[in-house]
């Protein structure tokens, strides 16, 4: 039985290499799906169990510095990424509605392919939001979708990459890279310090930001469902992108809802009063809101401040 299953794994495996794209067999992380899918495990496993034990009796580091160099250093890094696809497709040959992926070695076909591994290798360097997180004592922000969409959108993505480097299946990639500019940029202001507060009122349309993304994404990708004729290459690839944009779209909602309408994500800190009160905004933007003896936040109904 086990030989039988292992024999199938290892027919799978032949299989996947076989399929991979010849133009991505030189590029880092891309000659198989064992490493990535190792180096996502070990992820998972320092983010919600190691980590946090490691840094359980020990003081949260502060990481100012490195926290504004990581933060600006992926504005520039997703900037040059928007770039590329605009260059090789999206700002020039594409007409943003049924366009298939060129396997060709044109210098063109080529660019979009770079351009295509750039973006997957950017969601490797993104671990480091959680690992930031887990040194600075930040548990309360390592949830179940944190930590699920920074493991599942690389492991996804290596598929992407694999079947469909370019075409309209990466559109929602130029997108997420866009957006990502914009949210780095503000995660590094609000790492610099107390004195940018004032260059961070915009906080809440951040999350307004994310939903017209995801908005896009899936109108973009639901063309297909409605053109008489689109012989994209594979198609599984749209419908896993259509279904990806409705679920976070439905998922960064919610969080807009609670947070802003319901005011149900503010924690409660302790307080010389009486023991507790909650956190402002302000103090969860720049981090400076002090957390609980273990660890761990209270949420409280207190609407915003």
């Amino acid at each position: 039985m086990l030989r039988e299953i292992a024999s199938n794994v290892v027919q799978l495996h032949t299989y996947v290499i076989q399929r991979t794209d010849d133009r991505l067999k030189g590029y880092l992380l891309m000659h198989s799906p064992v490493l990535m899918t190792v180096i996502l495990l070990t992820y998972v496993i320092l983010s919600v169990y190691v980590g946090p034990r490691f840094m359980a009796n020990r003081k949260p580091l502060g990481l100012k510095t490195a926290m504004v160099i990581y933060n600006f250093s992926m504005v520039a890094l997703n900037g040059y990424i928007v770039h590329q696809f605009m260059v090789w497709g999206w700002g020039t040959t594409y007409n943003w509605r049924c366009d298939l992926c060129d396997f060709s070695n044109s210098p063109q076909a080529l660019g979009m392919v770079r351009a295509s591994w750039l973006f997957y290798i950017s969601k490797y360097i993104e671990l480091l939001d959680t690992i930031f997180f887990v040194l600075r004592k930040k548990h309360s922000q390592i949830t179940f979708l944190h930590v699920f969409h920074h493991s599942f959108m690389p492991w996804t993505w290596w598929w992407g990459v694999t079947l469909t480097p370019a075409g309209m299946g990466n559109f929602h990639a130029m997108v997420n890279a866009a957006v990502h500019v914009i949210m780095y940029f503000y995660y590094g202001l609000s790492a610099a310090g107390p004195r940018f507060q004032k260059y961070l009122w915009w906080k809440k349309y951040m999350t307004a930001i994310q939903l017209i993304q995801f908005i896009m994404v899936s109108v973009h990708i639901s063309q297909y469902y409605f053109m008489d004729k689109c012989d994209y290459q594979v198609p599984v690839w749209i419908h896993l992108i259509w279904m990806y944009g409705v679920l976070f779209f439905f998922l960064f909602a919610n969080f807009w809802v609670q947070a802003y309408i319901n005011g149900r994500r503010l924690p409660v800190v302790k307080s010389k009063e009486n023991g507790v009160t909650p956190a402002s905004f302000k103090e969860l933007e720049n981090g400076t809101a002090p957390y609980l003896p273990n660890g761990k936040v209270l949420l409280s109904k207190v609407k915003e401040i």
